[in-house]
């Protein structure tokens, strides 16, 4: 085994990808000769050629055009864009045309391809560059979406979503990118979509995460239980279509849930949680569910951003109100 970052992963995950079938090609501004602006594909060109590996123009709507072209023939295709922010342009073709390819030809075609994106806040990037978009692709039917929180879960999930024969939106925490290491066997096992993971047990309360939250909600984990408060941590990983079977079990263990996410509050995807955990583990619950989360307000510029992200003393406090209800 190999210690890797969560870039490495992700890179480590598309070399082996490409290596196993050659209709996997990468797309994406700067993807080849400069390795990505994070350097996700860096030696990718050197290894596969620019007929694998093509630099495009700076056109978000042509990326993921050319793309779902290319699915359509039979291709592979992993595209990337290089800020979350910039992946608005992108909903047209992703959910007018990537996530309707299969219904609309009654399943003659389908759209195996990859939309990859650094995401999130927590760098000190400026405006457009820090945005939490998951909510938009998740309204839409056909699509997938998948964040990791790890390197091997990125490095795992990620080829699932390659291998996939439906399109999959693959968001990747920018701020997680170099944050730690992790040992990860490079043998070309995915790990299941769809599916949350219990991340750590507990019995008092459930802390429901994805992306870099998930790293703020295991140091709120670990903090609690010095305070004598026992947390389970579920990291959703795959958005839609959401897990929700392992979520409801284990807030039927604790009674208890906390759902973070760094995205705005109004329309995030802890609504839709709460709502799923409203009807059907309602009468388990000992407290309200409590979310903690950004605010409705467009990510502040550097100096501010600390403000806006929930960090860990945020999420041990909305337990602690949680513990105390009566």
């Amino acid at each position: 085994m190999t210690e890797l970052t969560l870039v490495e992963a992700v890179n480590r995950a598309l070399r082996h990808a490409m290596e196993e079938d050659e209709r996997v090609i990468i797309l994406g501004e700067d993807v080849g000769a400069d390795g990505g602006v994070f350097r996700a594909t860096v030696g990718l060109l050197e290894r596969f050629g620019p007929d694998r590996v093509r630099d495009t123009p700076l056109a978000e709507t042509a990326i993921a055009g050319m793309s779902i072209g290319l699915a359509a023939q039979g291709f592979h295709p992993v595209a990337e864009v290089q800020f979350d922010g910039f992946m608005f342009p992108t909903l047209d073709q992703m959910i007018n045309h990537a996530a309707r390819l299969r219904t609309r030809t009654r399943g003659r075609l389908s759209c195996p391809m990859v939309l990859r994106a650094p995401y999130g806040g927590g760098i000190h990037a400026p405006e457009h560059h820090s945005d939490s978009v998951e909510t938009y692709f998740a309204h839409a039917p056909g699509l997938r979406v998948v964040i990791p929180s790890s390197p091997e879960r990125a490095y795992r999930l990620l080829l699932s979503a390659i291998r996939d024969p439906d399109p999959v939106v693959f968001l990747e925490p920018k701020r997680l990118y170099r944050a730690a290491k992790e040992e990860v066997a490079d043998d070309g096992a995915g790990m299941p979509l769809d599916r949350c993971f219990a991340l750590r047990q507990g019995t008092d309360a459930t802390l429901i995460a994805w992306g870099a939250m998930t790293a703020e909600v295991l140091a709120a984990a670990q903090a609690l239980e010095d305070e004598g408060i026992s947390a389970e941590v579920v990291d959703v990983a795959t958005l839609k279509p959401l897990d929700a079977d392992t979520i409801l079990r284990s807030v039927e263990k604790t009674g208890r849930a906390v759902i973070v996410h760094e995205a705005p509050l109004t329309g995030g995807l802890g609504g839709e949680i709460a709502a799923r955990i409203a009807e059907s583990a309602l009468l388990s619950l000992l407290a309200p569910i409590r979310r903690v989360t950004g605010y409705d307000c467009v990510m502040p510029l550097p100096r501010l951003e600390s403000s806006y992200l929930p960090s860990a003393a945020d999420v041990v406090e909305a337990v602690r109100e949680v513990m105390a209800f009566k």
